[in-house]
């Protein structure tokens, strides 16, 4: 269930070109194999801190401390100029060294991508999808209600409550819930930040009363109780430490929000066959580690989810375009 529920929850994206998929470059070996001889790049197009940072600085030391990049170095660069796109657009044009270039692309990158640009997972190879995210609400430093259901009452009330979250998928994850509860975004107001860590940032400072967040950017700041979970986006209850958060369909007479985003890896469109395999074999490794397993999955409360490019582009090709005619933009 846990695979097939996310197919069927996500409207998707990407419209992806077949004759790109079959393209080399100098780089592949004389054999048809690559293996990386030098630095690789991998690009986060969220700040330091937030959940689409841990993920990727959890695959770059899991790879590094295993020996699956032949002893070179990863380095990660994050970029979120223009909301990220400046950074996607930067991979998607490159040309030079495109074998040993990696980035961060989730389904919350996707949405906005393919709205405000013209860049499409056509302009990529998608390498991998290594797992299924969901969020949740949680009260900050300067909230003024305690549980959720309170919430619902002040903004019925015509009170003005503040959640402040990251690009993407939070804000769909907000606008399902206002349009579940009926109720008006001048009241239940949102504040985009670039990333889940800087939205987290402004609810510890009172900056905004509530963040939406994954478990993992929010993980370190409920164990401390700076952070209390007080919704669970989903059809069941979180497990340990966010247990005590209801789903909104406990709260009170609604149906159950939840906009799983799946999370994974791309490259350039210039990328070889031959590095297209060698990543996507790669990454399959990760995901069969202890400790992508243990520290990652099971740590942050993700759903365990590997598909290989193959897999992961029909995936994402059909995602996008469910996306974009839900979207009306085809």
């Amino acid at each position: 269930m846990k695979k097939k529920l996310v197919a069927t929850v996500l409207a998707g994206v990407m419209a992806l070109s077949v004759a790109m998929t079959g393209c080399g470059s100098s780089s592949d070996t004389a054999d048809g194999t690559f293996t990386p001889t030098k630095s690789i790049q991998w690009m986060c197009t969220s700040s330091a801190g937030g959940g689409s940072d841990i993920f990727t600085r959890m695959i770059g030391d899991i790879m590094t401390t295993n020996g699956m990049v032949n002893d070179q170095t990863i380095v990660v660069t994050n970029k979120t100029d223009g909301a990220g796109e400046v950074g996607r657009n930067e991979v998607a044009m490159m040309k030079k060294n495109p074998d040993y270039q990696l980035l961060t692309f989730n389904s919350g990158d996707l949405m906005p991508m393919v709205e405000n640009t013209k860049n499409r997972s056509s302009n990529f190879r998608i390498l991998a999808i290594m797992a299924v995210d969901k969020q949740l609400l949680f009260k900050g430093a300067g909230a003024k209600y305690d549980t959720f259901a309170d919430v619902i009452n002040a903004v019925e009330n015509g009170e003005k409550v503040v959640i402040g979250g990251s690009k993407g998928d939070d804000i769909a994850t907000y606008q399902a819930l206002v349009a579940e509860l009926g109720v008006s975004e001048d009241n239940l107001t949102y504040i985009t930040y670039d990333s889940t860590g800087d939205a987290i940032t402004a609810a510890l400072g009172g900056h905004v009363e509530y963040v939406i967040s994954k478990p993992a950017a929010a993980s370190e700041y409920v164990t401390a109780g700076s952070l209390v979970p007080i919704l669970a986006f989903s059809t069941e209850r979180y497990t340990g430490d966010l247990a005590d958060a209801p789903t909104l369909s406990e709260v009170g007479d609604y149906n159950d929000v939840e906009v799983p985003v799946w999370r994974g890896v791309a490259a350039p469109a210039a990328m070889s066959d031959a590095a297209v395999q060698y990543w996507s074999d790669t990454l399959k490794a990760v995901s069969e580690t202890e400790q992508w397993k243990t520290e990652y999955i099971e740590a942050n409360k993700l759903i365990e989810e590997y598909m290989d490019t193959a897999a992961a582009t029909d995936y994402v090709t059909q995602y996008e375009a469910d996306y974009l005619a839900k979207k009306g933009l085809q």
